[in-house]
């Protein structure tokens, strides 16, 4: 039973972040470059959002190195949160929530992938 729940906690993180990814191949990082940049980054950080949402959550389908993959997402989601909602972390959204609530529960969900493994039906599952 704990291997059907890693594989639907897999499933869920990666196709939803998929989704993510899939929406900046289609209509490009305009925004994501706008907040890397205003953060005095480097304008190639920008570019590491499509290896955040689109390779690594194909790599979390899969259960190949789903450990690494949900490490490198939680990155990620650390950064969306401090670029596009840094200044306003105690901001509640329209519905009572933290407006920065969707990459926070990402953070938390691929923080569980880490911890909890792949299991066993995954591409390298023990």
């Amino acid at each position: 039973m704990q291997d059907i729940t890693k594989l639907f906690l897999r499933l869920a993180v990666g196709i939803m972040m998929l989704f993510h990814g899939l929406h900046k191949i289609i209509h490009g990082i305009g925004g994501v470059r706008e907040l890397t940049l205003a953060a005095g980054l480097p304008e190639f950080v920008a570019y590491g959002v499509y290896v955040g949402e689109v390779v690594v959550p194909i790599f979390i389908l899969l259960g190949a190195y789903a450990r690494a993959a949900s490490l490198i997402l939680a990155l990620n989601m650390a950064m969306v949160i401090f670029l596009a909602y840094g200044n306003s972390l105690f901001a509640l959204g329209k519905h009572g929530a933290p407006v920065f609530e969707l990459p926070f529960l990402y953070l938390i969900l691929s923080l569980m992938i880490f911890v909890f493994g792949s299991g066993k039906y995954a591409l390298n599952g023990k």
